[in-house]
């Protein structure tokens, strides 16, 4: 098995190490540009993963604060395209409004691929035709220096491969994400939640979204390069029964992110999607190491 190592959402790399939640690696640049979660916290924006590689940028979900990020980031919002949304919440796509505008305002020409769960296209139909619908007008009218609209394709997924260029390809896999609480069966039907799988000549990056421990997840995550793992808690967090059943069939925490890694034989394990924190996310670092021989970066 190879060993792992274990980020806060900070840096991974092979032989490279640089400060401000980005990693250089062979199989290109990543950078998380938002390792938050729903509630706002001043510290970190919302979930968003950028991974740039041969002049591509790929953008997996568009959380609080995503365009100011990327900018932030050194990365045009008109570069970035396709677009993949791991699932609906509103932490992971709130600011997918600004990602559509911003791209075509600050010159994209040509159409802003997203691909995601079923009723994704309703969402964003809704976003241009019933939301924002006069902003685009007024400006795809009234301000011909911006070129004119340029269109958004939506393309509805579920497993399987989702779309490939000469040098990458990315698949998606089911993962588990609340399935197990007490909704109704009408939502449960609708309640898609993706994670995505990233592969090139170079290695290979797993996404896992918002997840438990699944075998979707373990699909995604087999031999990957660096996996991007939710853990919202610190195992000195989950304390009492709201925490573990949400530990249990929500989102995976610092009890069983090492465990994941380990069995998928990740090689680099990168944390985001965090409950605003203090010394307790320590706690998640002394758990993963009682699982693997691990480099630690803070």
């Amino acid at each position: 098995m190879r060993f792992p190592q274990l980020l806060l959402g900070v840096v991974v790399g092979f032989g490279h190490y640089r400060s401000g939640r980005r990693w250089h690696c062979a199989v290109g640049l990543g950078r998380e540009v938002g390792t938050g979660g729903p509630r706002p916290d001043p510290s970190r924006d919302g979930p968003a993963t950028l991974i740039r590689f041969g002049g591509d940028n790929l953008l997996f979900d568009t959380g609080r604060g995503v365009v100011k990020q990327l900018i932030r980031a050194g990365v045009a919002p008109a570069e970035v395209n396709p677009v993949f949304v791991t699932h609906h919440h509103y932490d992971h796509i709130g600011d997918l409004h600004d990602v559509v505008l911003s791209s075509w305002l600050g010159g994209r020409q040509q159409a802003l691929r997203i691909f995601g769960p079923p009723e994704t296209r309703r969402i964003v139909n809704a976003l241009l035709t019933q939301i924002y619908d006069k902003d685009i007008e007024f400006r795809d009218q009234g301000e011909p220096a911006i070129g004119g609209w340029k269109p958004v394709e939506v393309t509805e997924i579920g497993a399987g491969p989702v779309w490939e260029s000469a040098k990458w390809r990315v698949s998606a896999e089911y993962v588990v994400h609340g399935h197990g609480l007490d909704l109704p069966p009408a939502f449960r039907r609708r309640w898609v939640c993706l994670g995505y799988r990233f592969e090139c000549a170079a290695g290979v990056i797993a996404i896992s979204g918002d997840t438990v421990e699944c075998d979707g997840l373990h699909r995604l995550a087999q031999d990957a390069d660096i996996l991007v793992q939710c853990c919202y808690l610190a195992d000195a967090e989950i304390t009492d029964e709201t925490t573990r059943r949400l530990a249990k069939l929500t989102l995976a925490c610092g009890d069983t992110v090492g465990k994941i890694a380990a069995r998928a034989n990740v090689r680099t394990l990168v944390l985001t999607h965090f409950r605003q924190k203090d010394a307790a996310m320590l706690d998640i670092l002394a758990l993963a190491g009682r699982h693997w021989a691990i480099s630690m970066f803070s």
